[in-house]
């Protein structure tokens, strides 16, 4: 029987037996930044009231989250693609690279690997399963959303000191009309993903 969260009905695991492994990325539609994926087994016994889809939580319930995620999971791990190399192999490899980088340094092998969205990569010779909006439905991509969230924001917001003009620590990134502005007024910055369209009217943007 597969363990349930009471309170969102996520699904422990999809399959039954054996160490498996959800993982998801952050910031796949963002102008500016990395991409963010997070890679988590959890024990059989875990559950969290609030354990959600990250965009489903506040900013307060995924701060909350990360650490007893990381905590009370059997393994976790967090890995960052950057804008370079999104530039060069496109965001949906970039994403897939992230999310194998983030099962690498998993300290436990997973037998099985549930991933988010419809779009995957065979890592190494472990099974996989791609699950569309998976990380409303399994508890181990909702565990690895809130991390890859909550990393690549604190990354975001480090930036911000560097670039307070693109008010990165509150859009993070993502094309808001305030941050577009931005790139109209002052230009683009290095953490800019080049190949994406950063404004409407792109042959206007100086790159």
């Amino acid at each position: 029987m597969r363990e349930m969260n009471d309170n969102k009905m996520l699904k422990l695991k999809y399959q039954n037996s054996g160490l498996e492994a959800g993982t998801d990325e952050a910031g796949r539609g963002c102008l500016s930044g990395p991409v963010v994926a997070a890679a988590v087994i959890l024990s059989e016994d875990f559950s969290h009231p609030f354990l959600n889809d990250s965009k489903q939580l506040t900013e307060n319930q995924r701060n909350e989250l990360r650490p007893y995620i990381e905590e009370n999971s059997l393994a976790w791990a967090v890995a960052f693609v950057d804008e370079k190399t999104i530039d060069k192999i496109n965001i949906l490899q970039s994403s897939i690279l992230a999310m194998h980088k983030s099962i690498e340094k998993l300290e436990v092998s997973p037998e099985f690997i549930i991933v988010d969205g419809n779009k995957f990569k065979p890592f190494k010779n472990i099974p996989h399963k791609t699950i569309v909006k998976g990380d409303a439905k399994y508890m181990s991509i909702a565990a690895a959303s809130v991390l890859a969230k909550t990393y690549r924001d604190e990354f975001m917001a480090k930036l911000d000191k560097e670039f307070p003009n693109y008010n990165w620590k509150q859009n993070k990134g993502y094309p808001t009309k305030q941050h577009r502005e931005a790139i109209k007024t002052y230009g683009i910055t290095q953490y800019h993903r080049k190949s994406f369209r950063l404004l409407p009217e792109q042959l206007k943007l100086d790159l």
